[in-house]
């Protein structure tokens, strides 16, 4: 078939100093094994060579064109910025951050699952973030999964199969309908974002590795997601305000306590390990206001029940507070067990 009669796929990345990988994430675009699409790199008003290497590709390929934003944005509205960029006639559109990039069969396998079914408005397909594979969950094959039920799943299991921006492939009128598409309130506006598109989509899931997330040191992911650990406040934020689309009244009260178990959990573990700083806590504190209300007594109840496990454990908390190296997200929210119920993840927004 003629790459013409192939639907268009706009690629965008938004990329803000990333001159160090943003030729490796270029490469993965040119390298794709689907033929039909266009790349516009968005230099959010960068001062490391970003917008150089970014336009040196583009003189070498007319499928691929640089902007240059005039005033520096954050990060998230300029993740919206990038996606109004998106050709009027393209009918799918993928982001792909500038220190991520594709494996060469992504756009590929991700539009053939979409226009095999056409209800499916997010394709979503295995990642790789540094070494650890993500977006697990889904039962082979689940080529297409009602929006509903992958909602109800994330809520009631914590399957979370969303990944980051870079992992899914949006249909491109979604985006469009949506401006703009991402909440630039909410850190994990990704994840958002795809809990309101299944409201009236359905999802469908590649059950290969497309997709590479990197973990850097100045990835927001880390600097910001991971200091804040803004993992639990989003996520019971995306529980109180769109679990009744999805859940029962019961279910969803049920979900909202086990959710609070884990967080004041959470709290209490920082606080015996001595967080005190008060950018944390006054996150923390505010997304809990925001929600269902931030309580001492539920906090102090928590500490208790740490420090009677610490007790009867003794053991245990001698190998913990022995630890030298910083301890992960997943350690930190919740020690007692081989990972969080809800996986931490930032970019979204992460990005």
């Amino acid at each position: 078939m003629d790459s013409k009669q192939l639907p268009l796929v706009s690629i965008v990345t938004p990329v803000y100093n990333n001159a160090e990988y943003l030729a490796e994430c270029i490469e993965s675009v040119l390298a794709q094994t689907y033929p039909n699409w266009d790349y516009t790199i968005v230099n959010n008003c960068s001062t490391d060579g970003t917008g150089e290497v970014a336009r040196r590709y583009a003189a070498k390929d007319r499928r691929i064109r640089v902007h240059d934003n005039k005033q520096f944005l954050r990060a998230v509205p300029n993740h919206n910025h990038a996606l109004r960029q998106i050709s009027p006639e393209s009918k799918y559109c993928k982001i792909v951050f500038g220190d991520d990039w594709m494996f060469p069969r992504c756009l590929e396998e991700m539009v053939a699952v979409a226009e095999e079914h056409p209800s499916v408005g997010i394709v979503g397909a295995y990642t790789l973030e540094e070494d650890r594979l993500y977006c697990v969950g889904l039962p082979y094959p689940s080529r297409l999964v009602p929006g509903r039920d992958v909602c109800r799943r994330l809520f009631l299991e914590g399957t979370y199969v969303f990944g980051t921006s870079t992992s899914v492939l949006y249909r491109s009128d979604l985006v469009r309908s949506h401006d703009p598409f991402y909440n630039e309130g909410n850190f994990h506006a990704d994840r958002e974002a795809c809990v309101v598109l299944l409201k009236s989509c359905d999802f469908g899931f590649v059950h290969q590795i497309l997709t590479f997330k990197r973990l850097g040191p100045d990835s927001l992911t880390v600097t910001v997601s991971w200091d804040l650990m803004s993992h639990y406040g989003n996520m019971l934020s995306t529980l109180v305000t769109y679990g009744p689309d999805y859940l029962t009244r019961e279910e969803c009260d049920a979900c909202v306590e086990k959710l609070l178990d884990e967080y004041y959990n959470f709290l209490a573990v920082s606080l015996m390990r001595g967080r005190r700083d008060g950018r944390f806590w006054g996150y923390q504190k505010r997304k809990l206001n925001e929600t269902v209300g931030f309580s001492r007594t539920r906090l102090v109840g928590a500490i208790l029940a740490r420090f009677c496990k610490a007790v009867l454990n003794p053991y245990e908390t001698i190998e913990k507070l022995c630890r030298r190296n910083r301890p992960s997200v997943v350690e930190v929210a919740s020690e007692d067990k081989d990972r969080s119920r809800f996986p931490v993840h930032a970019n979204g927004i992460i990005e």
